[in-house]
Protein backbone atom coordinates (compact mmCIF):
# COMPACT_ATOMS: atom_id res chain seq x y z
CA UNK A 1 0.00 0.00 0.00
CA UNK A 2 1.19 3.49 -0.78
CA UNK A 3 0.39 5.11 2.59
CA UNK A 4 3.06 4.04 5.06
CA UNK A 5 0.66 4.72 7.97
CA UNK A 6 -1.27 1.63 6.85
CA UNK A 7 1.64 -0.81 7.02
CA UNK A 8 1.34 -1.78 10.70
CA UNK A 9 -0.63 -4.77 11.96
CA UNK A 10 -1.81 -3.33 15.31
CA UNK A 11 -3.45 0.04 15.97
CA UNK A 12 -5.03 1.72 18.97
CA UNK A 13 -8.09 3.96 18.68
CA UNK A 14 -8.65 6.33 21.62
CA UNK A 15 -11.56 8.65 22.37
CA UNK A 16 -11.92 10.62 25.58
CA UNK A 17 -15.19 9.93 27.34
CA UNK A 18 -15.39 13.35 28.95
CA UNK A 19 -14.42 16.13 26.60
CA UNK A 20 -14.98 19.85 26.66
CA UNK A 21 -15.88 19.73 22.96
CA UNK A 22 -19.63 19.13 23.01
CA UNK A 23 -20.18 19.31 19.27
CA UNK A 24 -17.32 17.10 18.03
CA UNK A 25 -16.21 13.64 19.14
CA UNK A 26 -12.55 13.05 18.31
CA UNK A 27 -10.73 9.72 18.05
CA UNK A 28 -7.01 9.39 17.62
CA UNK A 29 -5.55 6.35 15.85
CA UNK A 30 -2.02 5.26 16.80
CA UNK A 31 0.20 2.54 15.35
CA UNK A 32 2.00 -0.09 17.47
CA UNK A 33 4.89 2.31 18.19
CA UNK A 34 2.54 4.99 19.56
CA UNK A 35 2.87 7.25 16.51
CA UNK A 36 -0.28 9.20 15.62
CA UNK A 37 -1.57 7.97 12.24
CA UNK A 38 -5.02 9.54 11.94
CA UNK A 39 -7.42 11.85 13.77
CA UNK A 40 -11.14 11.16 13.33
CA UNK A 41 -13.90 13.70 13.99
CA UNK A 42 -17.61 13.02 14.21
CA UNK A 43 -19.75 16.12 14.21
CA UNK A 44 -22.34 16.15 16.97
CA UNK A 45 -25.98 17.10 16.59
CA UNK A 46 -26.17 16.20 12.90
CA UNK A 47 -29.08 14.25 11.47
CA UNK A 48 -26.82 11.66 9.85
CA UNK A 49 -23.33 10.48 10.74
CA UNK A 50 -20.41 12.11 8.97
CA UNK A 51 -17.00 10.97 10.22
CA UNK A 52 -13.78 12.34 8.76
CA UNK A 53 -10.33 10.88 9.23
CA UNK A 54 -7.49 13.36 8.89
CA UNK A 55 -3.79 12.74 8.40
CA UNK A 56 -2.77 14.70 11.53
CA UNK A 57 -3.89 17.04 14.33
CA UNK A 58 -4.00 20.06 12.03
CA UNK A 59 -7.03 18.48 10.28
CA UNK A 60 -6.09 20.15 7.01
CA UNK A 61 -5.85 16.98 4.92
CA UNK A 62 -8.68 14.44 4.79
CA UNK A 63 -7.72 10.77 4.46
CA UNK A 64 -11.07 8.94 4.68
CA UNK A 65 -14.74 9.83 4.90
CA UNK A 66 -17.37 7.63 6.55
CA UNK A 67 -20.85 8.75 5.56
CA UNK A 68 -24.21 7.37 6.63
CA UNK A 69 -26.69 6.77 3.84
CA UNK A 70 -29.69 7.47 6.05
CA UNK A 71 -30.58 9.29 9.24
CA UNK A 72 -31.68 6.34 11.39
CA UNK A 73 -28.81 4.24 12.78
CA UNK A 74 -30.92 1.13 13.41
CA UNK A 75 -29.88 -0.71 10.25
CA UNK A 76 -27.83 2.04 8.67
CA UNK A 77 -25.30 1.65 5.88
CA UNK A 78 -22.06 3.63 5.96
CA UNK A 79 -19.95 4.32 2.88
CA UNK A 80 -16.17 4.53 3.27
CA UNK A 81 -14.64 6.95 0.76
CA UNK A 82 -11.00 7.68 0.01
CA UNK A 83 -10.85 11.45 0.48
CA UNK A 84 -7.93 11.89 -1.92
CA UNK A 85 -9.44 10.06 -4.92
CA UNK A 86 -13.13 10.49 -3.92
CA UNK A 87 -13.62 6.78 -4.68
CA UNK A 88 -15.80 4.59 -2.54
CA UNK A 89 -13.69 1.73 -1.20
CA UNK A 90 -16.40 -0.16 0.65
CA UNK A 91 -19.33 0.04 3.01
CA UNK A 92 -20.65 -1.33 6.29
CA UNK A 93 -24.29 -2.14 7.00
CA UNK A 94 -25.59 -2.81 10.47
CA UNK A 95 -28.02 -5.70 10.86
CA UNK A 96 -30.94 -3.93 12.54
CA UNK A 97 -33.06 -6.30 14.60
CA UNK A 98 -30.25 -8.78 15.04
CA UNK A 99 -28.06 -6.04 16.56
CA UNK A 100 -30.44 -5.70 19.50
CA UNK A 101 -29.06 -8.98 20.84
CA UNK A 102 -25.61 -9.21 19.29
CA UNK A 103 -24.01 -6.58 17.10
CA UNK A 104 -23.44 -7.73 13.54
CA UNK A 105 -22.37 -5.79 10.47
CA UNK A 106 -22.05 -6.69 6.79
CA UNK A 107 -18.88 -5.57 4.99
CA UNK A 108 -19.41 -4.68 1.34
CA UNK A 109 -17.03 -3.82 -1.48
CA UNK A 110 -17.22 -0.63 -3.57
CA UNK A 111 -20.16 -2.09 -5.56
CA UNK A 112 -22.16 -3.09 -2.42
CA UNK A 113 -21.45 -6.79 -2.86
CA UNK A 114 -21.19 -8.54 0.50
CA UNK A 115 -17.61 -9.68 1.11
CA UNK A 116 -17.47 -10.17 4.87
CA UNK A 117 -18.96 -9.54 8.27
CA UNK A 118 -18.16 -8.10 11.67
CA UNK A 119 -19.65 -9.67 14.77
CA UNK A 120 -19.31 -9.65 18.52
CA UNK A 121 -17.42 -12.50 20.12
CA UNK A 122 -20.21 -13.98 22.26
CA UNK A 123 -24.01 -13.70 22.32
CA UNK A 124 -24.07 -14.20 26.11
CA UNK A 125 -21.49 -11.47 26.75
CA UNK A 126 -23.27 -9.18 24.27
CA UNK A 127 -26.55 -9.51 26.18
CA UNK A 128 -24.80 -8.99 29.52
CA UNK A 129 -23.12 -5.84 28.16
CA UNK A 130 -26.37 -4.37 26.90
CA UNK A 131 -28.68 -5.17 29.77
CA UNK A 132 -26.61 -5.87 32.90
CA UNK A 133 -23.01 -4.59 33.03
CA UNK A 134 -21.80 -2.15 30.41
CA UNK A 135 -18.27 -2.39 31.85
CA UNK A 136 -17.60 -5.75 30.19
CA UNK A 137 -15.19 -4.98 27.31
CA UNK A 138 -16.42 -5.80 23.80
CA UNK A 139 -14.61 -7.88 21.21
CA UNK A 140 -15.50 -7.99 17.52
CA UNK A 141 -14.10 -10.16 14.73
CA UNK A 142 -14.01 -9.18 11.07
CA UNK A 143 -14.13 -12.09 8.63
CA UNK A 144 -13.66 -12.30 4.87
CA UNK A 145 -14.82 -15.54 3.25
CA UNK A 146 -15.31 -17.04 6.75
CA UNK A 147 -11.65 -16.40 7.62
CA UNK A 148 -10.76 -13.96 10.43
CA UNK A 149 -8.72 -11.00 9.19
CA UNK A 150 -9.08 -8.47 12.02
CA UNK A 151 -9.97 -8.35 15.72
CA UNK A 152 -11.28 -5.31 17.57
CA UNK A 153 -10.87 -5.47 21.37
CA UNK A 154 -12.10 -2.83 23.76
CA UNK A 155 -9.57 -2.02 26.49
CA UNK A 156 -11.10 -0.96 29.79
CA UNK A 157 -10.28 2.61 30.80
CA UNK A 158 -12.39 4.86 33.05
CA UNK A 159 -11.55 8.08 31.16
CA UNK A 160 -11.30 7.00 27.52
CA UNK A 161 -12.75 4.55 25.07
CA UNK A 162 -9.84 2.46 23.78
CA UNK A 163 -10.05 -0.08 21.01
CA UNK A 164 -7.23 -2.30 19.79
CA UNK A 165 -7.37 -3.07 16.06
CA UNK A 166 -5.35 -6.19 15.25
CA UNK A 167 -4.71 -7.18 11.63
CA UNK A 168 -2.39 -10.08 12.62
CA UNK A 169 -4.87 -12.78 11.50
CA UNK A 170 -4.74 -11.28 7.97
CA UNK A 171 -1.40 -12.84 7.03
CA UNK A 172 -2.43 -12.87 3.32
CA UNK A 173 -3.34 -9.16 3.51
CA UNK A 174 -6.81 -9.63 2.05
CA UNK A 175 -8.40 -6.70 3.89
CA UNK A 176 -7.80 -3.12 2.82
CA UNK A 177 -6.39 -1.56 6.00
CA UNK A 178 -8.42 1.59 5.32
CA UNK A 179 -11.62 -0.47 5.73
CA UNK A 180 -10.31 -2.03 8.95
CA UNK A 181 -9.43 1.36 10.45
CA UNK A 182 -12.82 2.76 9.32
CA UNK A 183 -14.57 -0.24 10.92
CA UNK A 184 -12.83 0.44 14.24
CA UNK A 185 -13.76 4.12 14.18
CA UNK A 186 -17.35 3.24 13.25
CA UNK A 187 -17.60 0.70 16.09
CA UNK A 188 -16.39 3.39 18.52
CA UNK A 189 -18.87 5.94 17.16
CA UNK A 190 -21.97 3.76 16.89
CA UNK A 191 -21.67 0.73 19.18
CA UNK A 192 -19.42 1.71 22.07
CA UNK A 193 -20.99 4.76 23.63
Amino acid sequence: MGDERLNDSIYLICRRILSWKLFVETCRIYDSTGRLCFVADQKGFKLSDDIRLYTDESKKEDALLIQARQIIRFSAAYDVIDAVTAEKIGAFKRKGWKSLAIDEWILMDAHDTEIGKIGENSPVLALLRRYVAALIPQTYHLELENSPVCTFKQIFSPFALKLSVDFSPDFRQQLDRRLGIAAGVLLCAVCMR
